[in-house]
Order: C-alpha cells, then structure tokens, then sequence
C-alpha cells in the first residue's frame, strides 16, 4: 500500500471589494506566487461559509489567512498555531469572518476532521471602506504573510516522521 502523501490547504478569506478585509485573499494571491508545490489545495474562501465543509474535510493541515483587529499597529501580522488559533476563535475577537470561520472550525471538529496541524494567520486592517486595493501599511506586510504560510507549510511537511513499526 502506497503511503499517503500529507494534504494541505491554505485558504485565503475576505471581501476584495473592502480594502484591507481582502487581506487574506490578497495574501492567498502572494502565496500562490512562492509555493512551487502543486500538491497544496489553495482556496479562495471569500467571507466564508460551511460550504467549505467538503473541501476542508480529510487534511492533515490547514492555513488560514485572514484580516484580524486585534489593535495592533496596521500591518502587523499575527500567527497563531494549533490551540492559540482555537482559543482566539473561540473568544471571537477581531476578524469580520470569525463567525464564518469559527462555525467550519466546529463543524470540522464534531466531524472529526478537524486538522492536527492548523493555524490562522491575520494582518491587522487600517481600513475596511469601500475600495479594491489594500491601504499601504497592509499591501507592505503580503509578502511576509505570504512567507509565514510558505514556511508553515514546509514545516509541516517536512517535519518529524512517525517511526515504523517494527
């Protein structure tokens, strides 16, 4: 029996029609750019929905990028792993699509899918008016966020493997 190789998506979320709400989906578009592995699922989640329910079930990671208000200086970027991800999820604070976000999160866990390996990664917003281009501060942290994801991914794909049995 072949091994089964790791699967991974990253999933970009946000509205391009908000300014810096598209963070996400801008950073998904910088991803794409550096990733040289076709064997990542990239997705386009939008605002999100349990629609994504399918094509989030069944993978051993999950990076999702996204706007976060948090109150930090516009730009930052915030990465949080595993159960830092949960936790921020489950007090709801800062980014539009939370709920959405929040609600796949559960569903995946109460259908056992939730993916060992998960993390969100949010650039705090200057500005969410109408507009299709992030503000400066956002546009200038893309390609770190965009890097964060890469090197995420790497990580989990090449981390430690589980010894054989003998």
């Amino acid at each position: 029996m072949p091994a089964r190789t790791t699967s991974i998506a990253v999933l970009g979320i946000g509205n391009c029609l908000l300014t810096d709400d598209g963070a996400g989906i801008h950073t998904l578009e910088r991803f794409v750019q550096v990733n040289t592995n076709e064997e990542i699922l990239c997705l386009d989640g939008g605002t999100v929905g349990l629609a994504l329910l399918d094509r989030l079930s069944d993978l051993d990671g999950l990076v999702a990028l996204d706007a976060m208000k948090l109150g930090f200086r516009p730009g930052t970027i915030t990465v949080l792993e595993g159960e830092a991800m949960d936790n921020y999820l489950r007090n709801q604070h800062g980014s539009v699509h939370e709920v959405g976000l929040s609600d796949l999160m559960d569903a995946l866990r109460l259908r056992g899918d939730l993916p060992e390996k998960r993390a969100l990664i949010g650039i705090e917003p200057e500005n969410m008016d109408w507009g299709t281009e992030p503000t400066a501060a956002v546009a200038a942290a893309l390609p770190e966020a965009a890097e964060h994801a890469d090197a995420l991914v790497r990580r989990w794909r090449t981390g430690p493997r589980p010894e054989t049995c003998q």
